[in-house]
């Protein structure tokens, strides 16, 4: 089974870009929630940020190790990837 990995985020943010670009390259699947189009999205984000618009909000992991992590850098991002399991292409070489 697939670990789940939800990205709710805005188009016009460049580090919802960066992880997202982070995401593809590692080749993890995701499901993108734009904000900006979805009120249900923004509504979890802005209750999960204590009222403020913070992208991206990452949900990654299964309910048993769950994370959520807020506007991550690169490496917390891998790190976080690399501690969940989610395979990373560059390691199969």
């Amino acid at each position: 089974m697939a670990k789940p990995c939800l990205v709710y985020g805005r188009p016009d943010c460049e580090d919802t870009q960066r992880a997202l670009e982070l995401l593809d390259h590692r080749g993890v699947t995701y499901d993108f929630f734009n904000i900006n189009e979805d009120p249900e999205a923004e509504r979890f984000v802005v209750q999960y940020n204590s009222g403020m618009r913070i992208t991206p909000t990452i949900i990654m992991g299964l309910e048993e190790n769950r994370r959520v992590l807020v506007e991550p850098s690169d490496q917390e991002l891998s790190d976080t990837l690399n501690e969940l399991g989610y395979e990373n292409p560059q390691q199969r070489r």
